[in-house]
């Protein structure tokens, strides 16, 4: 489900047994391949979409493969079918460590340009990089956000920066055993 919703349950005391499904950086396929097969399950989900770089490529990657980002099109559709739009910043820049104007920018900047695309309340941050310090929470908060998330936010740790378990493309069943033995371990 989208972490959004998720939290609403949460606060609302109907969370057990729930996950939460966020994808980074709102790559092309995620509108392609992964919506599809999660509507074919019934599942929804976040995508943290990089709101300056919409119906670009992941440029922020300098050794990684060029992988092409949804367009406005796209993004808009994801909105319309029901799937939670977050913010994954302006330009995917690490967070931790800049001034107030530029982390106004990456942060407000970023969910005024979503909120303008998909004419929705973008009620959620994810942390590029996970990189964030106690400005940068701040500013999630002061920018209105309902939530942050992080993979590890550390001290930060919180309603605007809260934990996530990454899964990546070699997480098969026994890494993600391992995973969530761990994060329980740390809670």
């Amino acid at each position: 489900m989208a972490v959004g919703t998720l939290l609403r349950c949460h606060r609302n005391g109907t969370a057990g047994g729930m996950v939460g499904l966020s994808f980074d950086d709102g790559y092309r396929d995620f509108a392609e391949e992964a919506m599809p097969a999660l509507a074919e399950h019934g599942f929804t989900a976040t995508v943290y979409v990089v709101a300056d770089r919409v119906g670009g490529y992941n440029d922020w990657d300098r050794k990684g493969p060029r992988k092409p980002l949804m367009t406005a099109h796209q993004v808009d559709e994801v909105a319309a079918a029901g799937l939670e739009i977050g913010s994954h910043g302006l330009t995917h820049r690490r967070l931790a460590g800049l001034d107030a104007r530029d982390l106004a920018a990456q942060v407000a900047g970023s969910r005024h340009a979503l909120e303008d695309l998909t004419g929705r309340a973008v009620e959620g941050f994810c942390y590029p990089y996970g990189s964030l310090d106690a400005a940068a929470v701040e500013a999630v908060a002061q920018a209105g956000y309902d939530y942050g998330c992080a993979v590890s936010p550390g001290a930060h740790s919180g309603v605007y920066a809260l934990p996530r378990c990454y899964v990546g493309d070699r997480d098969g069943p026994l890494r993600m055993t391992a995973k969530l033995v761990r994060d329980r371990w740390r809670r």
